[in-house]
């Protein structure tokens, strides 16, 4: 693979995007993001503008963490059986089939929503929760192939910052379109961003699967990865304290009643919102990836969460847009500390055999904390009404870093 570029006590930020395969990865993470992200915005805001009702949003979440925790123990295990750029490549392209069908749900002419209602975006959004579930356990399985052990730290500093771009440029990105252009336009532009995504992966050399350990029944191996990772303290204790924090602490799924509601931005306004976050979070990327291997590691994951928390609470508090941009920016920003701490840890404690299964485990964790926090983020709005639950949620979220 050539030289890693890494020279005795020197940290190089940038040893890892020496390796070809890996920057294509990285290209690939970005613009697969950059369709997810968008895709998501504008669900959200065709959601809000069809129903009106907070309570559609949270079900949103609902719908798609659902089918991907029940399938994604099974998806680590594939990964970790399979070849893991094919399982990438069918599941992008499941992906690209269900943003198909919801561009052909929003052509009025064909009639699909005024005879069924929402019902079809929330079939659709369950398939791309298990397109979902199976691709994150390849991606890092796949990941940690395509780069030596001793940049495992850097890989995923820069996998964060990647992402998180991407992140920052798919809502805003999907929020302009979306408003300029339509909805049938902003689905479009994902559809675009999807094939460019496969036509980078098709580059990437083909990594064999690691060797299965034989007699091994299957029930076996889908426990093995909960049984590794809860004999692991700073695995599932970091992966805990991020789910619980996430599950109360998500504005996120609110954004459209807030950019509607109380700033009065808009579509465009939303995009903004939604990638304010994921701005904050490649400042914080790229503070990290300029440091060396991070140390007191438990005491910054508890500040982390402990600012994220605060941040929620000002972000629910205000009603200038401005503010509340900022506040998300630090949500970001303390946020993504405890995701470099968890996706570092989870890359050198974990054997190529069983990153699979282990990242499953952890997309478990993600799956409860992002999209079932969208449902309860749904269900606290509607009864407590939409400021007191996201400050309710802040408050909860400092509660568990104090516990």
């Amino acid at each position: 693979m050539g030289s890693s570029g890494v020279s005795p006590g020197r940290h190089d930020a940038y040893a890892v995007l020496k390796y070809r395969d890996y920057r294509l990865f990285l290209l690939f993470r970005f613009f697969t993001t950059l369709a997810f992200q968008m895709q998501g915005l504008v669900v959200g805001w065709q959601m809000y503008e069809l129903t009106k009702d907070p309570l559609a949003l949270g079900l949103i979440g609902l719908a798609e963490a659902l089918p991907n925790i029940s399938v994604v123990l099974f998806a680590g295990h594939a990964a970790d059986r399979y070849n893991r750029k094919r399982i990438i490549i069918l599941f992008t392209v499941l992906f690209l089939i269900g943003t198909t069908l919801l561009f052909l749900f929003s052509v009025r002419s064909l009639g699909i929503i005024a005879a069924f209602g929402v019902l079809p975006i929330y079939l659709v959004v369950a398939i791309s929760g298990i397109s979902r579930a199976f691709l994150y356990p390849s991606i890092i399985a796949l990941m940690s192939q395509l780069v030596p052990r001793e940049l495992y730290n850097n890989a995923t500093t820069w996998n964060s910052t990647g992402w998180h771009v991407a992140a920052i440029t798919g809502p805003a990105l999907g929020g302009l379109v979306y408003g300029f252009f339509g909805v049938r336009a902003a689905y479009l532009s994902v559809l675009f961003f999807l094939m460019v995504a496969l036509s980078l992966l098709s580059f990437v050399k083909n990594r064999p699967a690691p060797p299965m350990q034989h007699g091994e029944k299957l029930l076996e191996r889908l426990a093995s990865g909960l049984r590794f990772v809860f004999s692991h303290q700073v695995l599932w204790g970091s992966m805990a304290l991020d789910m619980f924090a996430v599950l109360f602490g998500g504005a996120v799924a609110m954004l459209p009643v807030f950019a509607a509601e109380i700033l009065a931005v808009g579509p465009e306004g939303l995009g903004f919102l939604r990638a304010a976050p994921m701005a904050g979070a490649v400042l914080m990327s790229l503070f990290i990836a300029h440091r060396p291997p991070m140390v007191h590691a438990g005491r910054n994951l508890l500040i982390g969460v402990a600012g994220f928390g605060l941040s929620i609470i000002g972000f629910a508090l205000s009603s200038n847009f401005y503010l509340s941009m900022l506040m998300l920016l630090l949500s970001g920003m303390f946020d993504n500390i405890s995701v470099i701490i968890r996706a570092t840890a989870m890359q050198l404690l974990t054997p190529d055999e069983m990153r699979g299964r282990v990242a499953s485990v952890n997309a478990i964790f993600i799956g409860s904390s992002n999209e079932i926090g969208s449902f309860e983020s749904g269900v606290a709005a509607k009864l407590m009404g939409l400021v007191p639950s996201v400050v309710f949620g802040g408050i909860m979220t400092l509660s568990i870093v104090g516990f």
